[in-house]
């Protein structure tokens, strides 16, 4: 099958920042390529859906892979719902990536949606997100653990958004071929996975990617997407150790162990100068600082989150749990209590000091900054001298793959004019793989300069919750201005903005 005329025209041409890629024939999609498959899916509310669907397997999607097995894509079309006919030719396209950890992930095996299980929720979104009549692609990535037979590590930074912008770009290579609305692109992720879909929301055609897609063979097109959704985004990795000690430095160990005072200290320190130079701004609350921070994302989130989840307990349950947790003030549906409280509350960390850049290596964000033979390395500078002497300098390298791999980098350093504009942000109140903040910090930010973003915390909820996924299927339709098909999702859930 030759090229469309679109297909080869100048390469970059219309796309700002975008590289001239690949044109090749192998990376045209073949509407014809599917199997028929017939599924169930149980909605929020517990009804059931037969679900009939095109399964495409997408061999590559970039011309030049490192690894096919994860260098690939699975796309997934409804034709109907309940005997119901679907027409999904301008459907919003979910794009699920499903990374955990920054670890490799491949679909190069599933034998239908969601047969590579990914983090929690995920498969929920794929499938209530193909039941409202969308398009579902979930695309593998390579990651940080992939090494080769000469002991090269081949998934490190920034190797899994270099394959996820790769994956973007070969659907709007396929404009008008694959099925969907390629302008309706809306990404997924959890944790890790999480973080990678913001990236791709604030990174959408920066140039920065260009020799990376370049190499691999990226189509010819924009990697831009149209809205990211975010859960627990491990991101901002070279400020979390800091933001850690800033949120958690009061908690102790589950073993009731302490974590090193003087490295908890030096490292919440760090936060104030880094908070201060993001240059956030709230209605109320002026400049954000570490001195009012807390009380922001208290008053915000945290206690809105909580009473909306006592609200919604019967009189008998609120008031039982309410015995249980006497430091909460519950009066006309508001719950109020200290951030102190609130700490003491969700208990132990879960990590030591430092939870990123750990001293001794052994952390998988250190093995997401490997290079070559070498499997992990130092990011920041702080974990590196403490090992190797206060004149120990990071390597030439680091610097610029930190900002490949920082969503806030794309916003506050470099503002991408680029990026995605309608942003749905989700964390767990419980959630202490990594600071609160940074899920506030980044739903600030897109606030302050003007994005659409709905943000909630869930109360009580752990990492890679997902209490809402209904509202989030409702959400995609809301901003794609595309209807659901039918109704198989909980409504209602508005969030807050961060603005």
């Amino acid at each position: 099958m030759g090229l469309t005329a679109a297909a080869a025209a100048v390469p970059g041409v219309g796309f700002p920042g975008v590289a001239r890629a690949a044109t090749d024939s192998s990376l045209v999609f073949d509407p014809a390529a599917y199997t028929e498959q017939t599924i169930s899916v149980t909605d929020t509310v517990g009804v059931a859906h037969s679900v009939t669907y095109r399964f495409y397997k997408v061999a590559g999607y970039v011309a030049a892979p490192v690894d096919r097995a994860y260098q690939s894509l699975n796309v997934s079309v409804p034709v109907s719902v309940d005997g119901t006919a679907v027409d999904a030719t301008d459907a919003p396209i979910l794009f699920a990536n499903q990374v955990g950890g920054y670890m490799p992930s491949s679909v190069a095996n599933a034998t239908g949606i969601g047969g590579a299980m990914g983090p929690a929720g995920t498969l929920s979104r794929q499938r209530l997100a193909l039941a409202a009549g969308y398009v579902v692609v979930e695309p593998g990535a390579r990651g940080r653990s992939l090494v080769d037979a000469n002991g090269v590590y081949y998934g490190t930074a920034p190797a899994a958004i270099v394959d996820l912008k790769a994956a973007v770009r070969y659907l709007k290579f396929n404009k008008g071929r694959v099925p969907g609305d390629t302008d309706r692109i809306v990404s997924s992720g959890v944790s890790a996975g999480g973080a990678l879909s913001a990236l791709l929301g604030a990174s959408g055609d920066s140039p920065l990617y260009d020799p990376y897609l370049a190499e691999i063979g990226a189509a010819d097109a924009s990697d831009a997407i149209f809205a990211s959704g975010d859960w627990c985004p491990i991101a901002d990795l070279e400020h979390s150790d800091a933001a850690y000690e800033w949120n958690w430095g009061a908690n102790s160990l589950a073993s009731g162990a302490t974590v090193d005072a003087t490295v908890s200290a030096d490292l919440e320190a760090q936060y104030t100068h880094y908070l201060a130079s993001l240059g956030l701004r709230a209605r109320g609350y002026g400049a954000l600082t570490v001195r009012n921070l807390d009380t922001y994302i208290l008053e915000t989130f945290i206690q809105p989150s909580a009473a909306k989840y006592l609200a919604a307990l019967t009189d008998t349950a609120r008031d039982a749990y309410l015995a249980a947790h006497p430091f909460i003030t519950w009066s006309a549906g508001r719950a109020t209590f200290t951030w102190a409280d609130f700490l003491t509350h969700v208990g132990p960390r879960k990590k030591n000091a430092p939870s990123f850049d750990g001293f001794d290596l052994a952390t998988p964000e250190c093995n997401l900054f490997g290079a070559g033979v070498t499997r992990a390395r130092h990011f920041t500078q702080y974990s590196l001298r403490h090992e190797s002497g206060d004149s120990a300098r990071l390597d030439a390298d680091i610097p610029a793959k930190l900002h490949l791999m920082n969503p806030m980098f794309h916003l506050v350093d470099k503002v991408n004019p680029h990026r995605a504009k309608h942003w749905w942000i989700r964390v767990g109140t419980k959630d202490s793989d990594t600071s609160l903040s940074v899920v506030a910090n980044l739903a600030t930010r897109l606030g302050n300069l003007g994005d659409d973003v709905n943000t909630s915390y869930y109360w009580d909820g752990g990492h890679g919750a997902d209490q809402d996924p209904g509202d989030f299927i409702a959400w995609i339709a809301k901003v794609s201005g595309r209807k659901a098909h039918g109704n198989h999702g909980n409504h209602g859930n508005h969030g807050n903005h961060g603005k």
